[in-house]
Parts: C-alpha cells; structure tokens; sequence
C-alpha cells in the first residue's frame, strides 16, 4: 500500500502548490504507516524532480511519451490510474484545482473509488477514513467518511503548511504507453501573458469593488499590487460594469483563488464573492463601512477612505523594500 500524489507541472516547472501535495502525503503516509509515490507527468528535467523529494517523496515517478505534452484528462487519467494499480496505491491525491477536478471524477469511475474533494485537513479518522472539508461557500464544514478501498483526495490549495524533510528518493522514468485515440485534446496556439503576475498564481491578491467609485481611481490599486509583487482582481459588479477585465473578476462565479494575502478594497463581501476567496491564508478588509459583511472574513480591517489610505499603504511598502 502506499499514498500516490499526482503533481502537476507547468512547462516542466512544479509550484508551491505541488510542494504542499507532497508534504500533505507525506503527513498522511505517517498516519497509515506507508510511503508516498510521486507521479510526474510530461518532460521534467532531473533537478526539478528531485525537488520533490524535499518534502517527502520516497519515489519519484516521471511518466513520459509524446502524447502527454499536453494536459488530456482521458489520457491523463488512464495514466494515474495505471501507475496507482502499479503501485497499489490506497490513496490517491491531486489538487482541488482546473486539473484536479477534471481528473478526480474519472479516476473515480475507473478505479472505483470514493473521493473527498476539497480537503482542507489530515483525516481525522483512518477508520472509517473520514476528512474534513469546508461546505457551504465556506460558512461550515463536513465530515465526509470515504469507505471505498481506493480513496481519492483533492486537497485544497493553502490548507497545509509546506514541510521540509530532505528525503532521499530514487527516481523512475517510465515511457508510458498512450493509445492515440484516447488524446481528445490537441493545443493549437499558445499565448502567454507576460510583465504580469497571474491571477491564479499569485501568493498576493490586492482587489477592488465598487467602493472604488471609479475605474478611474484603480491606480493606487495597481500600484500597491506592484509594489507587494501581486497580482490584480476584482469582484463581479466592478466586471459587469467593464471598470476592469473579467479576467480578474473573483467569486462564485468567477476565479476560485487561494492566495497567501488577499487585500479587499472597496468590496462589500457579499456571499458569492467570499466563496471565491475564503481559502486565502489572510484576508484584509478595507472598507468605509464598519458593518460590511467583509470584515467578519477578514484577520485584518482598516475602516476608512480607500482612496486616503492605498497611497499610505504603498508608500510604507516601498519605504520597508528599500
């Protein structure tokens, strides 16, 4: 028995969030008196899989074959699902992002297993294997007891704190057999945004909603997300309005992010929009309105003008990064 971590990659590169499946694994793999397999899918260069074992990965597996250069969830999930029969794995775990929640459910049909999505701690029962997730856009939280044999997990992002334990692993690469006509997915063009950090990468979030009065007053805004290294967003009536791009529009019904700090400027905190943002590690509110709803999420609140205090905010940044 072992636990299986898939760790995703992008252009051969792994993330923080990858770092954190590995050390979730790890500290699961000592509840149950087991090793973790990680599973790397695509072109990765020796140095960067070896990171992984910094975290706790006792085996390294690199699955490789031209048709994997692109993310395919059938392909993807004949693969995952071959190396943990291989590997008889119990437990198989992914990120609870884009990829994750594309493979899970295949996985799922394919090895018949239950899955707890959304995880947000260490079970807190190995029997009946029982995990913790947060329900109800983050106002409560379930239980979940997965009784299936095989047990999927997507862990939510920011919700383990990385360990370090400088583990030694060997490592596997393996020219996986991929039958062509299970690749529906072919990528045609690719344009990478650059000079700007990604919305879904960022540790930093500063955002903005319709307290800002004006598209016009976004400056400070922007130059605060600058000077902290972070990345822009907003909510969905700043969006709707076309004050900014919907690409930053946050929420329910928008980007699910998890960033370290997430900096609320100008937004009420309505619901919807704290459904997209109540992983964030620290949330600080800014806002004119004491009662807003957004201040019971936030650890930090500055009540007061948005527009007299960002400019404080990032000259004292400035002043500390000097």
């Amino acid at each position: 028995m072992s636990v299986l971590v898939y760790t995703e990659n992008w252009d051969g590169k792994f993330k923080k969030l990858t770092f954190e499946l590995i050390s979730y694994a790890h500290a699961l793999a000592g509840m149950m008196n087991t090793s973790v397999t990680a599973l790397s899918i695509g072109k990765t260069d020796e140095e960067e899989l070896k990171q992984l074992a910094r975290y706790g990965a006792q085996k390294i597996i690199s699955a490789e074959n031209e048709l994997l250069s692109s993310l395919d969830n059938q392909a993807y999930t004949g693969v995952i699902a071959g190396i943990a029969q291989s590997e008889n794995a119990e437990v198989i775990i992914l990120s609870n992002n884009n990829a994750g929640k594309a493979l899970a459910p295949r996985l799922a049909v394919r090895l018949k297993a239950g899955v707890g999505p959304g995880v947000s701690r260490l079970p807190l029962n190995l029997s009946p294997f029982t995990v913790y997730r947060r329900a109800y856009s983050g106002n409560a939280f379930a239980h979940l007891v997965i009784r299936s044999d095989v047990k999927i997990i997507t862990l939510a992002q920011n919700s383990f704190e990385l360990t370090e334990v400088n583990a030694t692993a060997a490592i596997e690469r393996v020219n996986v057999a991929v039958d062509p006509s299970s690749v529906k997915t072919t990528v045609k063009e690719v344009k990478k945004q650059s000079g700007k950090v990604l919305l879904t990468d960022a540790d930093i979030v500063v955002s903005g909603g319709r307290g800002m009065k004006s598209p016009d007053n976004w400056g400070p805004l922007t130059e605060l997300a600058e000077a902290l290294g972070g990345a822009t967003a907003c909510s969905r009536p700043v969006s709707d309005e076309g004050w900014r791009p919907h690409e930053e529009h946050t929420g329910q019904t928008g980007k699910i992010i998890a960033p370290n700090l997430y900096i609320a400027v100008g937004i009420s905190g309505a619901t919807q929009h704290l459904a997209g943002i109540s992983a964030s590690k620290y949330i600080v509110a800014i806002n004119s309105d004491k009662d807003a709803p957004i201040f019971e999420a936030a650890q930090y609140g500055i009540v007061g003008d948005a527009m007299k205090i960002l400019p404080q905010l990032v000259t004292a940044v400035r002043e500390i990064k000097k």
